[in-house]
């Protein structure tokens, strides 16, 4: 007779169940996975419930005065007022009031302008008289430098390692383009005697300037961009052009943009271009487009808005084109678009009283509303400043 072991057989029992324990919670985890799975899918494809999520799960509404608040005096023009990196700057009788992003008042600075024109990048800010001769170099909440220039300012740049260029007119040139290091030290001038620019923007390795050019003087305006060596430009200016790439007869050259390493994005009334290793290229065509608006201040991106069309009823779609591929992301919008503003990855679309601000992925990142349309939006790299008549709502994104 074959004794039984009671341990053993005890043994078997517990491993049965420990098992059947196991199996019940692979089983919970693979149906919560699925879940996961299924609601993503139909966050991504349903609209209206990616709205109710948006709204109630991420909480991507608010509303206009439950965040933070900066009261602004009645007589500021709002070109006065600036976003760049995570800071508000106010300028208020030639003194600039630069807030954080709690609203309170972090800097005073003495900057000897009164009606700026300025240009941001990363923590870097240029600002100048607008028509006159003073500029102000602000690196985070610090001046690195001043300068006075001859002729009068029509326009400032900086590149995102603080190398600032500057239009200027009135001299005995029709412009003189002014570029200066992250030090404030004078590089060069480039001079134009016929032609009228309009943009000069610096390449992101320093190498390069590229200078967009508009000429009236013939029957048909003619538009180019120029691209000059850096190094050349300190030492033999007059040979530095390194190219130059004329547009199509009547088409009016808009901006540039150096993104994604050193492409060149080149926006015109009709369409938007890129200059990459000597070669000119056209990314979109935005000729039949009837609302104006598109942007390339993106970080490897281009936006434009489009009109469709269906029945009694008119969708727009922001369509969001990838430097690098082409390829394309759109967010729809069920309502005229009043005006579009774009900075690195942040894209603010504004529809009367509601501003969307969206990513480069098309996904919105948070949807405003107020009582009243906002008079300006001003995107910083890390702060969203939504600009009113009497106060600025700070978003932080």
């Amino acid at each position: 007779m074959q004794l039984i072991d009671f341990k053993k057989y005890e043994n078997s029992i517990k491993k049965k169940k420990v098992n059947k324990k196991k199996i019940i919670i692979i089983t919970l985890i693979l149906i919560l996975i699925l879940l996961v799975i299924a609601m993503s899918l139909i966050y991504v494809y349903n609209k209206q419930f990616r709205d109710i999520i948006d709204t109630y799960v991420f909480r991507k509404d608010i509303q206009e005065n439950n965040g933070t608040t900066i009261e602004v005096p009645a007589d500021i023009d709002t070109n006065n007022i600036i976003a760049y990196d995570r800071y508000i700057g106010i300028l208020d009788k030639s003194i600039l009031n630069i807030y954080s992003t709690n609203g309170k008042k972090d800097k005073e600075l003495e900057v000897q302008i009164s009606n700026c024109i300025y240009d941001t990048e990363n923590r870097f800010l240029i600002l100048a008289e607008k028509d006159g001769q003073q500029l102000t170099f602000i690196s985070g909440t610090d001046i690195a430098w001043k300068n006075t220039v001859e002729g009068n300012i029509t326009n400032v740049f900086v590149n995102e390692n603080g190398y600032v260029s500057i239009i200027t007119k009135g001299t005995t040139y029709n412009n003189v383009v002014i570029i200066y290091d992250s030090n404030g030290k004078e590089l060069f001038k480039s001079f134009s005697s016929k032609t009228t620019n309009i943009d000069a923007e610096i390449s992101n390795d320093n190498k390069y300037l590229a200078i967009a050019d508009i000429d009236t003087s013939g029957s048909f305006i003619q538009s180019s961009v120029k691209i000059l060596s850096m190094e050349k430009a300190q030492t033999d200016p007059n040979n530095s052009t390194e190219y130059i790439y004329p547009a199509e007869s009547g088409e009016i050259l808009i901006g540039l943009e150096y993104q994604d390493g050193n492409k060149l994005v080149c926006m015109y009334d009709d369409s938007i271009h890129i200059i990459e290793n000597k070669e000119d290229s056209k990314l979109l065509d935005i000729s039949e487009n009837t609302n104006p608006f598109a942007g390339i201040n993106l970080d490897g991106y281009a936006v434009e808005v489009v009109e469709k069309n269906s029945g009694l009823f008119a969708n727009v779609d922001v369509e969001i084109t990838e430097i690098a591929t082409g390829n394309k992301k759109t967010y729809t919008v069920e309502s005229a678009v009043n005006s579009l503003k774009s900075k690195s990855n942040v894209i603010a679309i504004a529809l009367g009283t509601e501003i969307h601000f969206i990513d480069t992925n098309g996904w919105l990142i948070k949807k405003y509303s107020s009582s009243m349309e906002a008079t300006d939006i001003l995107l910083g790299e890390n702060i969203v400043a939504i600009v009113f008549s009497d106060k600025i709502e700070i978003i932080n994104l």
